[in-house]
C-alpha cells in the first residue's frame, strides 16, 4: 500500500504505538521523554521511510546492509538518525560506517577494529553498543555478560567509534522481564568504564512494556509500526 491510505494506517500504528510507551512510562514511573522511539523499517520501501519521517519520527533501524544503503540514499534528504540493528559483518564495516550513527550490535573485538577502522576512514564517529546475549546462544550474535566489560573497554579505546551502552534481544526461552533485568547488570558494568555509556537499547513490539519497566532507553519496533513481515522481527 501506498499513498494516503499508507500515511493514514502508519499514522495510527505510531499513535497506537505511542500510547502504549506512554502508559508504560506512567507504569513505571518514567518520563516518555526518557525513551527513542527507533522505527525499523527493514523489508518496507523507502516511502515508508519517507511517511515516517513526515509524521515525526526520526530514528530509523535497519539490520542488513544491502537493503539499508540504498535507502539511506534514496533518503539523503530527510533528517534522520540512521541506526544499524542487525549482526554487522567485517566486510560490511566500510559501507556501514558512511550512514550508520549507532551500530547497536557490537560483540567481538575484531568487528571493533574493523569498524572503527572504517569510521576513520569515513572521517566520522559512531556510536556503539555492546550486544550482549542473554540465553548464551552463539547462533544469535551477542557477547557473554561475563565478557562485556573486555569488549567495553576495547570499544571505548578504538578511535573513530564511542562506547553508548548496550542492546539485548529478549530470547524466546525467557520471560522479558527476567531477560531485561539480566541486560541491566551488563549495563551497569559498561557505565563503569564509561559513565557516559548509558544507551540500553531493549524491547520490541512484542515487549516494549517490559523494557520500559527494565530501565531501557531505546526501543526497536518494527511490526507494530510497519505491519507484519513474518516471525521475530521485532
Amino acid at each position: 500500500m501506498t499513498g494516503p491510505g499508507r500515511r493514514e494506517e502508519l499514522a495510527l500504528r505510531l499513535a497506537e504505538v505511542r500510547d502504549r510507551i506512554a502508559k508504560a512510562c506512567e507504569a513505571a514511573g518514567r518520563d516518555v521523554s526518557e525513551l527513542t522511539l527507533i522505527a525499523v523499517t527493514k523489508t518496507k520501501p523507502a516511502s515508508d521511510v519517507r511517511l515516517l519521517s513526515e509524521l515525526g519520527v526520526r530514528d530509523i533501524g535497519e539490520n542488513r546492509d544491502a537493503e539499508a544503503a540504498p535507502k539511506v540514499a534514496e533518503c539523503a534528504d530527510l533528517d534522520l538518525t540512521w541506526h544499524f540493528v542487525g549482526q554487522l559483518q567485517t566486510n560490511k564495516c566500510a559501507s556501514v560506517a558512511r550512514y550508520a550513527s549507532v551500530v547497536h550490535s557490537v560483540d567481538r573485538p575484531r568487528l571493533i577494529s574493523a569498524l572503527g577502522k572504517a569510521a576513520r576512514r569515513a572521517g566520522r564517529v559512531i556510536e556503539c553498543l555492546v550486544e550482549v546475549s542473554l540465553d548464551s546462544d552463539p547462533a544469535r550474535g551477542g557477547t557473554l555478560a561475563e565478557q562485556v566489560p573486555a569488549l567495553a573497554g576495547a570499544l571505548a579505546a578504538e578511535e573513530g567509534l564511542v562506547l553508548g551502552g548496550v542492546m539485548a534481544i529478549a530470547p524466546l526461552s525467557m520471560p522479558p522481564a527476567y531477560a531485561f533485568a539480566r541486560l541491566m547488570v551488563s549495563a551497569a558494568a559498561v557505565r563503569e568504564v564509561r559513565p557516559g555509556a548509558t544507551v540500553v537499547s531493549a524491547g520490541m513490539s512484542g515487549d516494549l512494556e517490559a523494557a520500559v519497566e527494565a530501565g531501557a532507553t531505546h526501543l526497536r519496533i518494527g511490526t507494530a509500526l510497519l505491519g507484519d513481515r513474518g516471525p521475530r522481527v521485532g
